[in-house]
């Protein structure tokens, strides 16, 4: 303990906070690969752009969509802001594709939304910041203090419910708006990928729906986007895998949800946690506490450096788009050491306000300061983390009456929302405040380059991509289509043999409408083993329309389309074995009437499937519901009690009509018995309909069947249609039907 206070003691030795302790910063163990006796230090205020005196020539490649800085003039000096800075030694070279970043800034930034605080709508309170291009800027904070909220704020990418107050701007442009359609990327904390595609394909496919031109320049990009996340040994395997190769891991999976922004080759890139699920331990800071609580560690230095590869790969990997210039903005919870020293600024938040804003060195002095100096040999964010989370109030509680001889846990005694309050008033006192509001000045003072809105694929286009890769996804997902196709088979197989050898009498009548009835109903209920299949394909459309890569009605017809052939040949080899063994009319005329006809169930049953899925977003919920719907729909078809006697408050009105099954067994039934007659004895002949009229209710019309596929038609068109108004309401604003009455019910309880 005497050792970090004399370290402490050199902390609290700088005269600002502002400045980088780099003369007094105990060792290199907080920074990566650097070389022995050197230090470099963060991008400092220097390395941003000044309008007024830096003039840029540029070189478009054509083509390529890319614009590359050919000379600038040196930056101004950090004098101007602050007088004790020292200069920044220059970057690494760059690797790669030069890209042309941009500058954001955001001055009393405030994001009230209602319900989602306790005590207060403000999630955002008056933050002051920028990020220049080539460097990384990290917001960082513990759970609930704003930062995706800040992050998506900045991208444009709240909810609607979500009022912003302040001023963002880009290269010294007000933005009124969200920023311009591939003018940025927004990489979400959930990876939403194909597993039956390879990594190549599916960036692809991406790059068909997100860019114009010709394939040539599309399978350039997707290489260069493959060779910037380091995917090259990756880019043939299937991201899921199959039954005999396992499929890519998370971090790997991580690096493709950011190659897919990249294919736009954007100016700014937001990602939402980049180290989401890479590494357990750095989302729980309590392992700390716990080593030291319990004394069971027998190297207590390796306890507080626990780091995953998967991390470090990712920040390095986003370090070298960095270098290339492009402007980085994600959030964290919590890092390494070494992820930590890749780090060019930081954006310190606690319920919702800031704490700090500035270089990573400097936020050590600045915990310095206010007398919370960081450990030598705890990691930074662990020690910032520490000091502002009040969920470790609760290991206080439990630690209260627990004797510290040896003083372990000291740290462990210290009053979060007492450090939250110095830290924040330590920190508006500071010069790092004037330098932030000096550097917010400098970037406003001047327009630079606009951020015009990129070209997109035509819907044609996109229609095309979807379905072509909706039908390779269905050739390759044998658990939920081959399976299928097999069920149906099986099923049909059992039904049929167990209805053969009916013969053609009177008395086989009621015998083959219970077979039809069999058939229509249970091979349409197979249809929920699609539910997963189709729960992800509304996932992947949520995530696409998000990025504006694609569409309510592009996603609908393109998914229809992809579905007709698979639901096709289901009905073909399923209607036709139960056919053959029911020995139903041999005609062909009636044969195709009956393949159609199921086909068109298999359509409506398919709508009803994506409205459910859409509306609950949950396997579990979806399916339980989903039988819940076809038992119904089957009680109320009119077999088991004819129509006429349905009672006609719910069964009759509206449930009859509403069954497909009512229609599509009526359709076949009068396909199958319509101009048939049967002799009772010698002198007297039953027509179809008179042999009917008792067991099931159909109509005289022999045009009547065609009126029943219209109705299954117009069913198919109407589930898509509402297919269509919920992905607008609930999939766009990405709540599902659960989530919505959870925040109504929240909403109420703090009202």
């Amino acid at each position: 303990m005497e050792e970090i206070q004399s370290q402490s003691d050199n902390y609290r030795s700088s005269s600002s906070s502002a400045s980088s302790p780099v003369s007094k910063f105990p060792s290199s163990n907080f920074y990566y690969l650097r070389k022995p006796g050197s230090l470099r230090k963060p991008i400092s205020f220097e390395d941003s752009p000044d309008w007024d005196d830096t003039d840029v020539d540029v070189k478009v490649d054509e083509g390529r969509d890319t614009v590359i800085p050919a000379a600038t003039t040196a930056s101004p000096s950090l004098s101007k802001l602050n007088s004790r800075s020292t200069t920044s030694p220059p970057p690494p070279p760059p690797v790669g594709r030069k890209i042309s970043g941009a500058s954001i800034a955001w001055k009393d930034f405030t994001v009230t939304i209602k319900g989602k605080r306790k005590y207060s709508d403000r999630v955002i309170k008056k933050s002051n910041g920028f990020a220049l291009p080539g460097t990384i800027t990290v917001i960082m904070g513990p759970a609930k203090s704003g930062k995706s909220t800040l992050l998506r704020s900045l991208a444009g990418r709240l909810d609607d419910s979500a009022k912003v107050y302040g001023d963002v701007f880009v290269n010294g442009s007000k933005s009124n708006s969200s920023l311009h359609y591939g003018s940025y990327g927004f990489v979400g904390r959930k990876n939403t990928l194909i597993g039956s595609l390879t990594v190549r394909e599916y960036l692809y496919y991406s790059a068909l729906l997100q860019l114009p031109g010709f394939l040539c320049e599309k399978k350039s990009i997707v290489e260069d986007a493959i060779l910037a996340m380091s995917l090259a040994d990756q880019a043939n395997k299937l991201i899921g895998g199959h039954c005999c190769t396992k499929g890519l891991s998370k971090g790997e999976k991580r690096r493709i949800t950011i190659a897919t922004e990249l294919l736009m080759r954007p100016h700014l890139l937001f990602i939402d946690e980049p180290l989401y699920h890479l590494d357990r331990s750095l989302y729980k800071p309590f392992h700390i506490i716990a080593f030291k609580l319990f004394d069971e560690m027998p190297n207590r230095e390796c306890s507080t450096h626990i780091f995953s590869v998967s991390a470090l790969l990712m920040m390095v990997t986003l370090k070298k788009l960095a270098t290339n210039g492009l402007t980085l903005i994600f959030t964290i919870y919590q890092s390494s050491t070494e992820v930590f020293g890749l780090f060019d600024r930081i954006c310190l938040l606690s319920n919702g306000n800031t704490l700090f804003f500035g270089e990573t060195l400097a936020c050590l002095q600045h915990f310095s300061n206010a007398g919370f100096p960081c450990p030598i040999m705890q990691s930074p964010s662990d020690h910032f983390l520490r000091a502002i989370n009040t969920d470790f109030d609760r290991i206080i509680s439990v630690c209260k009456n627990w004797q510290d001889d040896n003083e372990d846990l000291s740290s462990v005694n210290m009053d979060t929302a007492i450090a939250i309050r110095t830290l924040e008033e330590t920190y508006r006192l500071s010069a790092d405040v004037a330098a932030v509001e000096t550097m917010i000045l400098r970037l406003t003072e001047r327009e630079g380059p606009l951020l015009k809105s990129k070209g997109k694929a035509n819907n044609v286009t996109r229609i095309a991509v979807l379905t072509w890769r909706s039908l390779l996804i269905m050739s390759r997902e044998w658990k939920y289509y081959w399976l299928r196709l097999i069920l149906c088979m099986l099923l049909s197989l059992c039904i049929g043999t167990m209805f053969s050898g009916l013969g053609h009498s009177l008395l086989s009548v009621s015998t083959r409408v219970a077979a039809i009835f069999v058939f229509i109903s249970f091979t349409s209920l197979l249809s929920i083993v699609g539910v997963p299949a189709q729960l992800k394909a509304v996932k992947i459309y949520a995530c696409e329309d998000s990025s504006g890569h694609s569409g309510g009605f592009v996603f609908l017809i393109g998914n229809f389309l992809a579905s007709i052939p698979f639901l096709f040949l289901i009905s073909i080899s399923s209607s036709l074995l139960f056919y053959f063994l029911v020995e139903l009319r041999s005609e062909f005329s009636r044969m195709m009437y009956f393949v159609l006809n199921f086909f068109l169930c298999l359509l409506v049953n398919e709508g009803i499937v994506l409205v459910i899925v859409t509306i609950l977003q949950d396997t579990f919920s979806s399916i339980s519901i989903l039988v819940l719907i076809n038992v119904t729909m089957m009680l109320s078809a009119g077999y088991f009690r004819i129509r006429s006697a349905l009672p006609e408050l719910v069964w009759m009105y509206p449930l009859s009509y509403i069954a497909f099954h009512t229609f599509s067994i009526q359709g076949i039934l009068e396909n199958e018995y319509n101009g048939v007659s049967f002799a009772v004895g010698e002198l007297r002949n039953v027509s179809g309909y008179q042999a009917l009229e008792n067991v099931y209710d159909v109509s005289p019309n022999e045009h009547s069947k065609w009126r029943n596929l219209m109705i299954l038609s117009f069913m198919a068109i109407c589930y898509r249609v509402l297919v269509f108004l919920l992905l607008q309401f609930r999939v766009k604003n990405n709540v599902s039907l659960f989530g919505f009455l959870y925040c109504k019910k929240k909403i109420n309880v703090a009202k």
